[in-house]
């Protein structure tokens, strides 16, 4: 019986990615729990487009979702997962400058890292499977959101 070289759908490997990324956005929530409820909803002066407060969770974790399915789709690509790898480490850093720290500037200058290594991501991902990369644009659509909401309270703060 000749083996078949296309892969197969496994479980256990798509719930392993899924954890992965999703782990990154709890690791994240915990520098994010220090200040949200004290800091950011008292001390900060927020531009009139930011969002209910309730909104990040949900959003997060759908796009944390998506990033796992990604990764899923490409872990066979293991030479392709740098710009993933980066993007999901400086994802989880930007929680610890903005609300670790509470550094909003230095927040800004790596979320702008954040967003290249996105767009690198998507582009590499873009080469090996298509629906993978495609997954990523909802969350460099976010960042892009988070990016511009992130410089309006730096200029107000």
């Amino acid at each position: 019986m000749k083996s078949n070289n296309k892969s197969k759908f496994n479980l256990g490997k798509l719930i392993l990615c899924i954890l992965i990324t999703e782990g990154a956005g709890i690791i994240g929530s915990v520098a994010t729990a220090s200040s949200v409820k004290s800091w950011y909803l008292t001390d900060l002066i927020k531009p009139t487009f930011n969002p209910p407060s309730w909104l990040f969770g949900p959003v997060w974790t759908l796009l944390f979702l998506l990033m796992g399915i990604a990764l899923y789709l490409v872990w066979n690509k293991k030479n392709n997962l740098f710009w993933f790898w980066t993007q999901l480490i400086l994802n989880t850093l930007w929680s610890f400058l903005f609300f670790g720290l509470r550094s909003p500037t230095l927040a800004f200058y790596e979320i702008i890292i954040l967003w290249v290594a996105i767009l690198m991501t998507i582009i590499r991902f873009n080469k090996y499977n298509k629906t993978a990369s495609k997954l990523l644009w909802p969350y460099l659509a976010w960042v892009s959101f988070a990016s511009f909401l992130n410089y309006s309270i730096m200029i107000l703060n």
